[in-house]
Formats: structure tokens, sequence, C-alpha cells
């Protein structure tokens, strides 16, 4: 006998003030319902609309056992697609989908996948400091926690400090010198290296911060410290220059956290012009896509680092793993930890109360709990105590400027 879905909510709530939305799939068989990530912090409002508005009439009284079938269809309804609204919309489906199949099963979501190629999954996490001392300092203190992967920032995305001030009546904004932020980030890695030596492996995130001619030559210039991987060191709009990075040096390239459209990552990946792949899972439009990506990947030799941001739910960091776990090209995770991150004001415990049964870190490892499904489950009694904001999220640095004032993306 088929199951159909009988219903299709959206849950939101902000147990960190960073406004998370879960979309949760109802069926016609009692008890049994499935979760997914829909996070866009940033539009909330816009993702909640096209789910309750949008999907949830299409998608009652279908079977959840469709999912291919109802991800293409869902992806075309509305003809104009691959956008972060209506992706993110789709992947709390897609994910909740993919739950009740493995609920269905008996099954933890990695075993519907082929099973485990590890036992646990490696991680990074981030060292942001206001200075290469702090950050020095912060990197140590993630050893010493077990963490044998870093990401290393100093003065936040861009660097906090400028030669040349900007002209009278500048707007306000997050500005930062670009020459500036390259030469303090070539001290911060020549301090890391003769601290720890070989004994870490080392990330750094341009976060788009760079014209493409400085970008070439800030790539060529880190080779020497030998990182795990350079993070996107251009926007999706100049991924053309990556043939001429690629050219210039051996220094490992991760690209795409901003992708939405597979147009996007297509020639990067079969010109074998980065190393890691780093989409955000729910920008995408979920499991679905996610899964024919990895393969994508794995016959050109990529490898993914899928993003593994705070403004995402423990829904998706456990879809992360669950991909990683099973990936044979897998290369690391991301993964925002309190302890020295630049988002310091965490609230973990109320994070588990919302979200029983989330991934657990250890020593630098991800484990999954082995639950059928995802594994991850949603308490909305929790979940109310921490209503989301309608006022729309900026942080700071998402509003960044050269030193003469001009707007630049974050």
């Amino acid at each position: 006998m088929s199951v159909m879905i009988r219903d299709v909510r959206t849950i939101c709530c902000a147990p960190e003030g960073i406004n998370l939305v879960t979309v949760k799939i109802e069926t016609t068989e009692p008890g049994l319902y499935g979760i997914g990530c829909a996070t866009f912090a940033h539009r909330h409002l816009a993702v909640v609309t096209a789910v309750e508005e949008y999907l949830k009439p299409f998608l009652i009284g279908k079977d959840v056992s469709y999912i291919e079938d109802i991800w293409q269809t869902a992806m075309g309804m509305s003809y104009w697609r691959n956008g972060p609204v209506l992706n993110n919309a789709l992947s709390g489906v897609d994910m909740a989908l993919w739950d009740i199949k493995g609920k269905m099963a008996g099954m933890p979501l990695y075993q519907l996948f082929g099973g485990k190629c590890r036992e646990a999954v490696p991680c990074y996490t981030h060292a942001e400091g206001n200075s290469v001392e702090d950050a020095v300092e912060k990197v140590a203190y993630l050893k010493e926690n077990g963490y044998r992967y870093v990401r290393a920032q100093a003065g936040g995305y861009g660097g906090n400090e400028m030669i040349h001030q900007p002209p009278e009546g500048a707007l306000s904004g997050a500005y930062y010198d670009p020459k500036v932020y390259m030469r303090k980030t070539i001290k911060l890695f020549e301090k890391l290296r003769d601290t720890f030596g070989d004994e870490l492996e080392l990330c750094h995130d341009v976060h788009e911060r760079l014209a493409p001619v400085d970008a070439v030559g800030f790539a060529k210039q880190m080779e020497q410290f030998q990182l795990f991987f350079l993070e996107d060191i251009l926007p999706p709009e100049q991924v053309g220059w990556f043939e001429r990075i690629r050219s210039q040096t051996v220094t490992p390239l991760a690209m795409g956290e901003l992708f939405n459209n597979p147009n996007e990552w297509m020639d990067l990946i079969k010109n074998r012009r980065i190393d890691y792949i780093r989409v955000h899972l729910s920008q995408i439009g979920g499991i679905t896509p996610a899964r024919k990506l990895i393969a994508l990947c794995d016959a050109f030799g990529v490898r993914t680092a899928w993003h593994g941001p705070v403004d995402l739910t423990p829904v998706g960091h456990a879809v992360n793993a669950h991909l990683d776990i099973s990936s044979p090209n897998f290369g690391i995770q991301e993964w925002s930890d309190s302890i020295c991150g630049f988002f310091a004001d965490r609230n973990p415990e109320a994070l588990e109360e919302i979200f029983p049964g989330m991934p657990k870190v250890k020593q630098g490892y991800i484990y999954l709990n082995d639950k059928p499904g995802i594994g991850v489950d949603i308490n909305e009694e929790a979940a109310g105590k921490f209503p989301c904001s309608s006022e729309v999220v900026t942080w700071s640095w998402m509003l960044p400027k050269l030193p003469d004032g001009t707007s630049v993306r974050p």
C-alpha cells in the first residue's frame, strides 16, 4: 500500500539568533514523518512562503516514494529555476522525503547511499583572530581539542586594517584593503608554519575579496605554506579566471559556496580547475542533486567539502555527514564549532533540545547516531521558545567596501 503526503509545514526557530527553517512532511502512515533543512537565514520568510503557498498544494497526495520525480517536477513547475529561495524550499522537501525513505527502510541514510566508506567524518573548524597573534593562539587551542584541520583568518574576511582612510562622506560598511589583507595573511601563515610546522592541515577563506589578477598572485604566494585548500578565491561571476589560477599554482583550490546552478560548477569540474567542491546543499536543492554532483566530481578527481556554516540546521549538518561518510571522493567537512569561531555566542544546549539526535564532534571527527533516516528529530515545543526575527538579517561582513568607498560583494 502506498504512503502519501498528508501535510507539509515549515518550522522556524532562532536559538542562536540565526533564523533556521525546517520543513516537516507528515504522511498517511500514522507517526511517519520526515524533516529537511530549508534554511536561507537572510530571506527565511521568502522560503516559508515558497513552501507553504506553492510547494505544499503541489505535494499533498503525492506518493512519498517518488523522490526523483517530485524533485524534477517541483524544480520546473515555476518555470524560472535555480535560485536560492526556490532551491532552499525544495531542499527542505527533498531531505524530508529521503528521511522518510530511510525510516521506511529501517536504515540510516548513508546505508541507502551504499554504506560507509569510513567510520567517522574528519572536519575542520575556524580559528578567527583579530590579529595574527590572536589567530595563532586559537589555532593552538583547536589543536589541543583534537582538530587536525583548521581554517585560519586574521581580522575577518578581507582583514580589518587599512593604510588609507575612506573619503569624507563615505557611506558606512565593512571597509577593507585587499593589499593589506594579503600581506597580513602571508604573515599569519608564516607564523602558523613556524609555530606548528607540518602538524596541522591549514585552510584559508578569501571569501571573494580579491580582484582576479590579485587572486592569481595570492594563490602563488600561498603555495609555500602547502595549504589543504584555499577557499573561494573569486566570486562565481569570475570563475573564468580559474583556468589562469590553475596554470600558475599548485595550491589546492576549493570553490562553490554561492553556487545555485549546475552550469556554475560544470566547467570547473570537468576541466579539473578546482580540487574541492564546496556547495551549500540546501542552496542547490538538497540530497537528490548533491548525489549527482558527488558522482560527477568523482569522475574528474574532485573531492567534496560541503559548506557547514552556523546558518544551517543540525538536520543539514547531519545530511552533510551522511553524504561524507558514504562518498569515496570525500575530502573534508566544515564544522562550525563555537570555541574559536566568528560566532562566539552559541547556544548548543538549545540546539540539542530542539534537534535531538544531532551529530557530535569528538577529537576532530563528526559522528552520526545510526538511527533510521537522517537521524535527527525536531522538538516543536522547544523550537517555539526561540522565534525567528522578522527583520532582515544582515551581518556586518556582508556589506564590504574598498578603501575609496566602493561597494563589493561579500
